[in-house]
């Protein structure tokens, strides 16, 4: 191995994960413009579909975003009638987080994304739960 092979952009892991990503991103956003949704949005209204009800900080850790991130992104969300934020009363730098019917009702809207961004790909069903388990074992 020549001293440096390791800076070949071939031998790089970061490399294809970058553009995996970017390339699934790109699968996503046609079907999210049909629901006025970008990527960002998307995630924290799946977090939201779930839980219902976090703080920001909450959903920031599930998403792997900081608060600097997610602020406009939020506001930009309740001005869409999709969500709802409010101050802590005994804590006013913890800001609670909370879905709107209007974010219910986006929900079925959405029913048919991951399905369809999954065929996009020309994973099987093993190798996707396969790298799956990677990346999450990579998130830590």
């Amino acid at each position: 191995m020549e001293k440096f092979d390791c800076l070949k952009l071939e031998n790089q892991l970061c490399f294809p994960l970058y553009a995996a990503s970017r390339e699934i991103l790109r699968k996503y956003t046609p079907l999210l413009k049909k629901i006025e949704l970008t990527y960002t949005q998307y995630i924290v209204m799946m977090v939201m579909w779930d839980k219902k009800s976090l703080t920001v900080g909450e959903l920031g850790k599930s998403l792997y975003l900081d608060t600097g991130t997610l602020s406009p992104l939020l506001k930009s969300m309740e001005e869409k009638g999709l969500l709802t934020r409010s101050r802590d009363k005994n804590d006013e730098r913890v800001v609670t987080i909370a879905i709107t019917q209007k974010g219910e009702e986006l929900r079925e809207k959405a029913l048919s994304i991951p399905e369809a961004v999954g065929k996009c790909l020309s994973l099987s069903p093993e190798e996707s739960k396969t790298l799956y388990t990677i990346l999450y074992k990579i998130l830590g």
